[in-house]
């Protein structure tokens, strides 16, 4: 969770009352200050669903058609591999250079049917081309090269500071967009003793970037096309207190519909499948106890869930598909904190024949959407809050992945183990304050879920 103080927030515009147009004066201000301003620097805030990659691939377009040699930065092979895709089908006549490792299958095959796209190991055979795109692990390694006009750095939060260091010295100005709601970046090494410093190398890129650069334009998109009016409230205000955003839809713009009965013997599973259908939220709530992290009983819950919503038919109608479409198997996610946790509920949905679900950690399910999401509780049968259960991008990603709706999979007693829970995490001097910290969010999303509660 971005960690920047009220001094960091982007400044905002006035607002169009209309969603759209909101979202496109919004990209009008991002777009001229990238294009035209004179700083090194420019920072955009992304909520979830507000477009990021949209952004992304137009600024690319128009600073490739400004002249600007453009590097791109992202933070994974995949992320590299769809903005390739993306910008090759927005502008087929674009060159593009993917930039990638000497490992077998290094990218995505569905770019060698992209003619536009040239794929080398070798930056020098890429180096004339007006867009080149790779991972920031790669570009660390790249020399006798550049320094590129522009560069775009993608998921910019994701993105450890140290890398950002090692990437700097190849452009002279920079667009930075993020999700500054997201998991905090990773690191395999401990990080304490350079907490609270404006250079800490586990901190994120943009954060660091910041407090050495705090009059850099930052701006932020306002609307989040992803998240339904029943959710993008309380996301906003659990998680983005500094960058508020709106739904794209309205009130009944988008519905779910369980096209077949629950029948005479309606489970507490098809009650909170209905709870949630028709109000986007609802939270099966299992007796309170504590449990060995994958629990076999809560396990079982999610896996019934999901069978239960293929077998009542669900249907999703919304501004992309009025007339409805069937919430498949490919269109539903099941989040959970641990990969143990996944893989017991990969078994147990195979073991009731249903297949193509994706279930995976906060981790990676982000930047990922699906119609219907249900997941874990990371506090769920816990006898203790940590510091990685309580981390506020860990629900932030599980809590908005979903389109349509969002069933809470959790066992009693949350809410007290949180009221017992000491914080006995050390206070640094020069470290900015989380807000809203872990103990804040999980409350107020909890506080919203008890009025769509089931109970077993």
């Amino acid at each position: 969770m971005s960690s920047a103080p009220p001094t960091a927030v982007p400044t905002a515009a006035p607002e169009a009352a209309d969603p759209a147009r909101a979202a496109a004066l919004a990209t009008e201000r991002i777009l001229a200050d990238t294009l035209h301003g004179t700083a090194r620097g420019v920072v955009v805030d992304s909520p979830p669903g507000a477009g990021k990659s949209t952004l992304v691939v137009r600024a690319a377009r128009e600073l490739a058609a400004a002249g600007r040699r453009l590097m791109v930065v992202a933070q994974t092979n995949a992320q590299v591999d769809d903005l390739v895709d993306r910008l090759a089908q927005a502008d087929p006549g674009l060159p593009l250079g993917r930039l990638h490792s000497s490992d077998p299958h290094p990218y995505d095959p569905v770019l060698d049917t992209r003619p536009g796209v040239v794929k080398s190991a070798k930056v020098a055979e890429l180096a004339t081309l007006p867009v080149v795109v790779s991972t920031a692990a790669k570009w660390a390694w790249v020399k006798d090269a550049g320094p590129w006009e522009h560069a775009i750095v993608d998921e910019a939060y994701q993105m450890r500071s140290d890398a950002l260091l090692a990437v700097g010295r190849l452009f002279e100005r920079a667009l930075f967009v993020g999700d500054p709601g997201q998991l905090d970046p990773f690191a395999v090494v401990g990080s304490e003793q350079w907490a609270g410093l404006s250079y800490d190398p586990a901190g994120s890129a943009v954060t660091t970037l910041l407090a050495h650069n705090p009059g850099l334009p930052q701006h932020r998109l306002p609307v989040s096309w992803r998240l339904p009016h029943s959710a993008a409230g309380l996301v906003s205000a659990a998680f983005y207190p500094y960058t508020p955003f709106r739904s794209g839809t309205g009130p009944g713009e988008r519905r779910l519909s369980l096209t077949r009965g629950a029948g005479p013997a309606e489970s507490a599973a098809d009650r909170v499948l209905e709870t949630a259908a028709e109000s986007g939220w609802g939270l099966l709530e299992l007796p309170a106890r504590p449990t060995p992290r994958t629990d076999p009983e809560a396990v079982a819950a999610l896996a019934g869930l999901v069978h239960r919503l293929l077998e009542r038919g669900a249907t999703a109608y919304s501004e992309r598909a009025p007339g409805g479409t069937a919430v498949g198997p490919a269109r539903i996610a099941v989040g959970t904190a641990h990969r143990d946790q996944a893989a017991a509920v990969r078994a147990a949905l195979a073991a009731r024949g249903v297949r193509g679900v994706t279930v995976d950690t906060a981790n990676r399910l982000q930047g990922m959407e699906f119609d219907v999401t249900f997941v874990l509780h990371p506090l769920s049968g816990r006898p203790d809050a940590t510091a990685f259960h309580l981390e506020t991008g860990r629900l932030c990603v599980l809590a908005s992945r979903h389109r349509h709706a969002c069933v809470v999979v959790a066992r009693a007693g949350i809410p007290e183990l949180l009221d017992e829970y000491p914080s006995a995490e050390p206070v640094r001097l020069g470290e900015a304050i989380r807000f809203p910290d872990g103990w804040e969010a999980h409350q107020a999303v909890l506080s919203h879920l008890a009025g769509h509660a089931v109970r077993v």
